[in-house]
């Protein structure tokens, strides 16, 4: 059996394996396998449709996430970091990013929940209740991260806590740090809103210059269509026009 065929056999295997979602040290060895060979042209085949196969089956796996424990994606990330490397992609930052973007995202979507869930039981259980403070925190931590709406949303809880009524009021004393720390969640609230509006316009706009720059695809190529037509017509013309000329000269001899 030559290399071809034994490499072409590793590659299902190992795409099988991805496919079934096997992320483990089994399938590391047989891609780590699969990309030694003596023939460079047909390794660097075999790294480029592996590269681009890798990218397509992360992007699902990605999205696969929320239906999965937290410590079972990290493993699953660092299979992918390995393979990646294995592979040479020298783009794979983009899954680190897309990893690390996640993993912030589902660590602050854990605690977003934990305080609502304490703020639901806090109905029965008073010490339970989510102060100012840890929706202020919370919040600050969110928009650092830049996930503004979220920040926008505890920000939201956060000046709540000065309107409910089934917690102590505070004294009177802290009436002027109550009116500053107010102004300091609305103040973070409104820059959340920005950015989030922001973030609106700027995925519009992208969207908008990919409808017109297909849209002046489409309108082009009739255009370059019709110029090519035109040209081969006058080179035809041109040399009938020749060949015309050349059977008058002959006749006349």
């Amino acid at each position: 059996m030559c290399d071809s065929e034994v490499v072409s056999q590793q590659i299902s295997l190992f795409r099988s394996l991805i496919q079934t979602r096997r992320f483990d040290d089994g399938t590391l060895r047989i891609l780590e396998s699969v990309l030694i060979s003596r023939d460079v042209k047909l390794m660097l085949d075999v790294r480029r449709s592996l590269r681009d196969f890798m990218r397509h089956e992360s992007l699902c796996v990605l999205s696969e996430f929320k239906e999965k424990s937290v410590d079972h994606n990290l493993l699953i990330i660092e299979f992918f970091v390995h393979a990646f490397a294995f592979i040479g992609d020298l783009e794979a930052d983009f899954l680190k990013f897309i990893c690390v973007h996640w993993y912030k995202l589902s660590c602050l979507s854990l605690r977003y929940e934990a305080l609502i869930l304490r703020e639901l039981k806090s109905a029965t259980d008073h010490q339970l209740h989510v102060s100012y403070g840890e929706w202020l925190t919370f919040a600050e931590h969110a928009f650092e991260n830049r996930f503004y709406a979220i920040s926008r949303k505890a920000c939201e809880k956060a000046l709540a806590c000065f309107q409910t009524n089934d917690v102590l009021k505070p004294k009177e004393t802290d009436a002027l740090s109550d009116i500053e720390a107010i102004r300091k969640v609305k103040r973070l609230k409104d820059l959340a809103m920005i950015r989030v509006a922001s973030q609106s316009v700027q995925a519009q706009g992208v969207k908008y210059l990919k409808r017109k720059t297909a849209e002046c695809d489409n309108i082009s190529m009739p255009v370059i269509k019709e110029k090519r037509h035109s040209a081969s017509i006058l080179f035809r013309n041109g040399i009938k026009k020749h060949n015309t000329r050349k059977l008058q000269q002959l006749r006349r001899l």
